[in-house]
């Protein structure tokens, strides 16, 4: 989840809205990529998910990150809820996952050293602590009112209107998590090209990185029971945005999209005000009941529109959302697969053409079907394994092309693919087999 953004002063006029989503086009030789990625934290003994507060918990890792590696506390009131250095922030998720914001960077060699440098100054606090962290999907066994909450004002507002809006929305809150990528564009076409292809293969993300066969201590009936969770969240700010691929869809559209979402906040002096359900395009006319009589600002509307969580969502950047998390080789592997189909052209034409033929029906089935049954799914007569195994061919041209040794992160796919089992058909293998049907032997083998 974000933090408060940084957008600019008051809305003059409409224009700006986007106009602001317009500032983020650069030149390719200024295009960078940006990994995210949560993980759950598990108590050695108990197997318990970790706690804010306490002698093994949250704040005693923030506080050894601080003292030992020059991390800078943020806080939200007299709490730390994250830390920055250098680019790259530590956030926290509503049930304590704990989230790196990687640094913008110009390789996925960089993300890789990144990633190992993030997991062995965490490992050099968290293992004489007796914590632990785990790459995966969903929480395999731990209950919603197991979970901790995290002592943050947007996160209350939240959970609470979740539970009036869907059916799903406090289980991804709490028990999902995922890995995505941020990355560029240069102009308003190059983001239309660069969306819809993201958005057609996010369905192959979602197979190749299902890694949540498990919730409530028992398997799902699903590969990805996180990309099951978003289905059942809230229709108003998820999806796979139909709309994207219409002629004419360009940043004003999506602004349009956005303005429709209902609010959830407005952030002011360190404090969220309850907005739930109210309108922004009220706001904007300065009858937003939560502040009558005020409008808002670029950091409002820049906070509003980390509130839509649609299969890729567009900000300054592009930002892929169908993956979930999983181990080390594959948190790399998601930004080598999005960058070699996005930032070389031949690829990126070639995976429009991969897709431009599919209609709304079948990218909505490819999305269920990879939900449930991983690289074995299909809809529209389309096969995943098909689609991904084109898809990752274009990505390792892609990267081979930018001449940089980044296409060796793509083995994970390269393997799941040759063997047609992901990362949850392991773990079913291993639950139903030498398993026995007991998960407590999961928190190990997946940790990180």
């Amino acid at each position: 989840m974000s933090i408060p953004q940084s957008g600019g002063g008051l809305i003059e006029h409409f224009a700006q809205l986007a106009e602001l989503l317009e500032s983020g086009c650069k030149p390719k030789t200024d295009w960078r990529l940006g990994t995210e990625h949560e993980k759950f934290g598990w108590l050695e003994g108990s197997h318990a998910p970790l706690p804010y507060a306490g002698d093994r918990s949250i704040s005693a890792l923030f506080a050894g990150l601080i003292d030992r590696h020059g991390w800078q506390a943020v806080r939200e009131g007299e709490h730390i809820i994250g830390l920055t250095r250098n680019g790259a922030n530590i956030s926290l998720e509503p049930g304590g996952q704990f989230e790196l914001s990687g640094a913008p960077l110009v390789s996925v060699n960089d993300t890789a050293a990144e990633l190992q440098n993030h997991l062995d100054e965490v490992a050099g606090i968290a293992g004489p602590l007796g914590i632990r962290f785990m790459g995966i999907g969903a929480a395999p066994e731990w209950r919603h009112d197991q979970m901790p909450v995290m002592p943050k004002g947007r996160y209350r507002l939240m959970t609470d209107y979740m539970g009036r809006v869907g059916t799903h929305g406090t289980q991804m809150m709490y028990r999902t998590c995922t890995v995505q990528v941020n990355l560029d564009y240069a102009s308003e076409a190059d983001m239309v090209q660069k969306l819809r292809v993201a958005l057609a293969l996010q369905p192959v993300a979602t197979a190749l990185f299902a890694s949540s066969p498990f919730f409530d201590g028992k398997p799902n009936g699903h590969k990805s029971w996180r990309s099951r969770i978003w289905r059942g969240l809230d229709n108003a700010r998820t999806g796979m945005l139909p709309f994207a691929f219409d002629q004419g869809f360009g940043f004003q559209q999506y602004v349009d999209w956005v303005l429709d979402a209902p609010m959830y906040f407005v952030y002011r002096d360190g404090k969220y005000i309850n907005a739930l359900g109210q309108s922004f395009r009220d706001f904007l006319k300065g009858e937003l009941p939560a502040l009558p009589g005020e409008k808002p600002t670029l950091s409002d509307w820049a906070d509003h529109m980390t509130t839509v969580f649609p299969e890729a969502r567009v900000k300054k950047y592009i930002e892929m959302r169908g993956a979930d998390c999983g181990d080390q080789a594959h948190i790399v592997a998601l930004p080598a697969f999005w960058v070699g189909l996005m930032y070389d052209q031949t690829a990126l034409d070639a995976a429009w053409d991969l897709v431009k033929g599919l209609d709304t029906e079948t990218r909505e089935g490819l999305r269920v079907a990879a939900s449930v049954a991983g690289l074995q799914g299909e809809a529209g007569g389309v096969k995943i394994a098909d689609l991904a195994q084109a898809a990752v061919g274009l990505s390792h041209a892609g990267l081979a092309a930018r001449g940089m040794g980044e296409e060796r992160h793509l083995a994970p796919l390269v393997t799941s693919l040759k063997a047609g089992k992901v990362q949850a058909d392991r773990w079913l293998d291993l639950y139903h087999g030498e398993w026995g049907g007991d998960l407590t032997a999961i928190y190990a083998a997946a940790s990180l």
